[in-house]
């Protein structure tokens, strides 16, 4: 790896998302050797990956290097590789550009799409975790415009313009407003030769509401906002089955959709090596204590959604978002150092800030500890929040004139086909 030898710990963190740039960023010209090592040399602002999707943003204005990150870090080194294995005795990784010795590793590896075993599901659908396929997701639906100008058959027209979207969390709302908004405002200025009654959006939720996380006043207005939009919203609804054209859910709805977008939940992605007893098997993330350190490890420690932190409060976990993440991974820095000097560890307490999430053009759903509040005021927090939360200036000036843009033409300027999309098949 070409990393260099050096006469303080180092430390070694799997994983560039929210969790592993936080701590890289606590620990900067600190006098340790940080090595971060990622499968991507991006950082990727995930809560806004359904606007790539929707055609609303670019995929880099949502995406930072890492390198660019670390790159005033002393002493911090980014390498581009995937972790397939841990020796705990040796105390050293296996990647697929070498092997690393550790003094301290840092698993901080998130989550992939959990399809519950269906492999059909997993064939036909589309996910939405990373940039790559937030891009197939654009470039399809617009694919299917196109075909829907040229069909011949109205059955066909019908399902190339019917959108299944399954998981009625904050990924499938947003994403089911935005594709909304583009029937609403695109679809009728660029295919004027398209009956956009022809495009239908369903959501569907296996619970009895939207938003299951949040609160009822944040999920009734949700769904309001979304059946406002035209959205056809589901609940008590599991799918079954999807064989590429045809949905089959657990109740008499049928859909003959082209496009199934999957966002029904996630399972940690964790890395071989470890003891089995440290890993949660139903949802795969790895017990780790209030200091983060994994069950039956001193020296190996789990961030973000990939830890499954047991407290009072939170006695499944803490919530598998952005916050935890980075609250987690500046106080590991802090630990960390504690540590090499003997000093005694401070214990994990998560503040949780509240949640939010947006349906559309002044349409959005925030819970605080003591308000609770939607629409227009909701839309301008979860606006500016999120622009703020992004990584380097750049992105939040593009992102920023992006959205004044498109407020102001009703319009998406990022709905271009660069790298058509095509189905495999089984």
């Amino acid at each position: 790896m070409n990393i260099p030898e050096s006469n303080v710990p180092r430390i070694v963190i799997v994983g560039g998302g929210f969790a592993g740039v936080s701590m890289a960023k606590s620990l900067a010209n600190k006098n340790v050797q940080v090595v971060v090592l990622d499968k991507h040399n991006y950082h990727t602002f995930q809560p806004l990956l359904y606007q790539v999707s929707s055609a609303g943003l670019e995929p880099d204005s949502i995406a930072y290097p890492l390198r660019k990150i670390i790159k005033k870090h002393k002493n911090s080194f980014f390498r581009l590789a995937e972790v397939s294995h841990i020796d705990t005795d040796k105390k050293e990784i296996h990647t697929n550009i070498g092997n690393l010795s550790f003094d301290y590793l840092i698993l901080a590896t998130g989550t992939k799409t959990n399809y519950f075993g269906n492999k059909n599901i997993e064939a036909n659908s589309m996910p939405m975790k990373k940039v790559p396929q937030a891009l197939n997701i654009r470039s399809l639906m617009l694919q299917n415009f196109e075909k829907a100008a040229i069909a011949n058959s109205e059955e066909e027209k019908k399902a190339l313009l019917n959108f299944v979207i399954v998981g009625g969390g904050p990924t499938g709302v947003e994403l089911a407003g935005a594709i909304a908004e583009l029937k609403n405002h695109i679809l009728p200025r660029d295919y004027r030769d398209l009956d956009t009654k022809t495009m239908q959006i369903h959501l569907l939720e296996g619970n009895n509401k939207v938003l299951p996380p949040m609160s009822k006043h944040a999920s009734k207005k949700a769904e309001q906002f979304l059946k406002k939009l035209g959205v056809k919203v589901h609940c008590n609804t599991f799918v079954k089955d999807y064989d590429g054209k045809t949905v089959l859910t657990n109740s008499e709805l049928i859909l003959k959709s082209e496009t199934l977008i999957w966002a029904a939940g996630v399972t940690g992605d964790p890395i071989k090596g470890l003891d089995t007893n440290a890993l949660t098997e139903r949802v795969n993330r790895y017990k780790v204590n209030r200091y983060n350190q994994v069950k039956g490890y001193e020296t190996i420690f789990a961030l973000g959604d990939i830890a499954l932190m047991e407290t009072e409060k939170f006695p499944n976990g803490h919530p598998q978002v952005a916050q935890p993440a980075i609250q987690q991974g500046k106080l590991l820095g802090k630990n960390i150092l504690r540590l090499i000097e003997n000093k005694p560890l401070i214990k994990f307490t998560y503040n949780d800030k509240g949640s939010m999430a947006t349906v559309g053009r002044n349409k959005a759903v925030v819970d605080l500890k003591h308000y609770k509040f939607a629409g227009f005021l909701a839309w301008f927090i979860w606006m500016f929040i999120h622009l703020m939360s992004l990584v380097g200036f750049r992105n939040r000036m593009i992102v920023f004139f992006n959205w004044s843009y498109n407020y102001i033409n009703f319009d998406k300027a990022a709905r271009l086909i660069i790298r058509p999309y095509k189905k495999s098949s089984l």
